[in-house]
């Protein structure tokens, strides 16, 4: 099998966590490209900008050269197509992310029968991890250096005290 294959791994990245980039350097091993799609998503009220929330990823991902980061809006379908990608990777947390994920996949392959959905499960110390927590955490100010890359652990702390938490 010679044909490049490339996944796209969509999400909001608010803000990119260790669980993420987990997720993400195993779908460089098993993707000849993977392609991070940092979502605009405004009903989500993002915590960073999306041009901030794509600084800390290229940031955080710069250690893989077949990974390329893109922010994105409108629908995940049309950047698949966009950047020739065959499958989306999304990362399975726990039994309650299932339903989500399986209902966004069925609308996907919906949208577009040649484009596969893949799941990776993070290793068992990021399981737990997600975006939300880590902002709340920083909100109150805890730590997060175990949680997210340090680049994004003196982002979450400039961002909060510049809120005045």
């Amino acid at each position: 099998m010679n044909k490049a294959t490339t996944a796209v791994y969509p999400g909001t990245f608010d803000p990119i966590t260790n669980g993420h980039i987990d997720i993400i350097e195993r779908g460089a091993r098993l993707f000849n490209y993977v392609v991070v799609a940092i979502a605009e998503n405004p009903g989500k009220h993002p915590l960073f900008s999306l041009q901030q929330r794509r600084e800390l990823a290229v940031l955080a991902l710069a250690h893989l050269p077949n990974v390329r980061i893109v922010a994105f809006s409108g629908l995940l379908v049309d950047l698949v197509h966009e950047v020739g990608a065959q499958v989306i990777l999304r990362g399975l947390r726990a039994v309650s992310d299932f339903e989500y994920e399986f209902q966004l996949a069925s609308m996907n392959r919906r949208l577009d029968a040649r484009v596969e959905t893949v799941f990776l499960t993070p290793a068992e110390h990021y399981a737990f991890i997600s975006s939300s927590l880590v902002r709340e955490i920083a909100r109150l100010s805890g730590p997060v250096a175990e949680f997210v890359p340090s680049v994004v652990a003196t982002a979450l702390m400039a961002k909060f005290s510049e809120q005045g938490a």
